[in-house]
């Protein structure tokens, strides 16, 4: 009898811990069904300012959380960064792109500058071009009329071996000369049958062009150039003597 009594008393003292301990459960349970429900509720903003920030990546149990409001749904889009570190190495990111764009524009400028003294240099050297045309030009002039030059109807076979832009212009020049040369020729056969008086005092009217007068008079013999010469004025006289001698 004792045994069974103790045995009795043995099984009702398990039973009551047992109890005891789903009772604790279910009060347990409706404290966390009580607590979810205010969540959910957000009293007091328990759900939307204290909680949500902490449980909304949490999966199952950010279900409680109550939906956010339209504020914290742009807040939380607009904000890319969760932690410090991320935020650090997007600006060093940003950093090295702003440093690269420098650079660019460095360069740029650099080449910018580079174009602008080739383009001085090219100005310069375009200008030095011009001016050796010039003096090219000049001594391609001086060479054909010169006082000591050959005889003009050479440089009518020569005239191709100076320069193109030079070429036709002083051609020209030396077909005019020639020209002139041809007309002094007649003319000067014409005053060598007239009295030597009689050409001086038409020579006298020409002392505007005294080129043509002294071609006139090279074309003639020495002889008949001096008879007419002393018929001249000696003031004209003296000036086609001058310009004779430094041809001759």
């Amino acid at each position: 009898m004792a045994k069974k009594s103790k045995a009795a008393k043995g099984n009702e003292s398990g039973g009551s811990r047992l109890v005891t301990a789903l009772i604790a459960l279910v009060i347990i349970l409706i404290w966390l069904a009580v607590f979810g429900f205010l969540i959910k509720l957000d009293v007091g903003g328990i759900g939307s300012n204290m909680l949500y920030p902490v449980l909304k990546d949490v999966p199952v149990v950010n279900k409680i959380l109550p939906e956010p409001s339209e504020a914290m749904q742009a807040e939380e889009d607009n904000y890319q960064y969760n932690t410090l570190r991320s935020a650090n190495e997007r600006i060093k990111a940003l950093e090295s792109q702003l440093e690269s764009q420098g650079g660019t524009a460095n360069a740029n400028s650099d080449y910018i500058a580079q174009l602008e003294a080739e383009i001085k240099n090219l100005q310069k050297y375009k200008k030095e071009q011009d001016d050796f045309d010039k003096r090219v030009a000049e001594f391609d002039e001086k060479v054909v009329f010169n006082d000591n030059a050959p005889d003009i109807s050479e440089y009518e076979k020569y005239y191709a071996s100076i320069q193109p832009e030079n070429a036709e212009r002083i051609y020209n020049q030396v077909v005019q000369e020639l020209q002139n040369q041809q007309q002094a020729k007649k003319i000067a056969t014409l005053y060598s049958n007239a009295e030597p008086a009689k050409a001086a005092t038409v020579l006298s009217e020409m002392t505007h062009d005294l080129d043509l007068v002294c071609a006139i008079l090279d074309n003639m013999s020495e002889k008949q150039a001096a008879a007419i010469i002393q018929e001249l004025d000696s003031g004209f006289a003296a000036q086609i003597t001058k310009k004779m001698s430094m041809a001759g």
